[in-house]
């Protein structure tokens, strides 16, 4: 059992006769730990982007929104009144009337 321990510790197993083998096992492990890593780098960086685009969305929905804010204050009558009476446009005292055309096709 000593000697087991201590001839793995030597790396006799790499240079015996039959350690092709043992090569084979080492580097195929070896790759494999390559693209666990480089898996896991990639699935890192997506979650960031997914991040920062989570943030810019919110930030371009705050936007939407104070834009929203600001037409529906500008479309408000007593908002329209005051840019109009800026320019010397009174309202009209007389509410409007409906004018109905009748076809002639008769």
């Amino acid at each position: 059992m000593k000697k087991n321990i201590y001839g793995i510790l030597r790396g006799k197993f790499l240079i015996s006769d039959d350690s092709f083998k043992n090569w084979r096992m080492i580097i195929f492990i070896s790759v494999l730990a390559l693209i666990m890593i480089a898996s896991s780098h990639s699935a890192d960086q997506k979650v960031h982007e997914i991040a920062r685009l989570n943030n810019e969305v919110k930030e371009l929905r705050s936007i939407m929104v104070e834009g929203r804010k600001t037409l529906m204050a500008l479309k408000m009558q007593s908002s329209v009144v005051k840019k109009v009476s800026e320019k010397g446009i009174k309202t009209s005292l007389i509410p409007p009337k409906k004018i109905k055309v009748k076809s002639q096709s008769n």
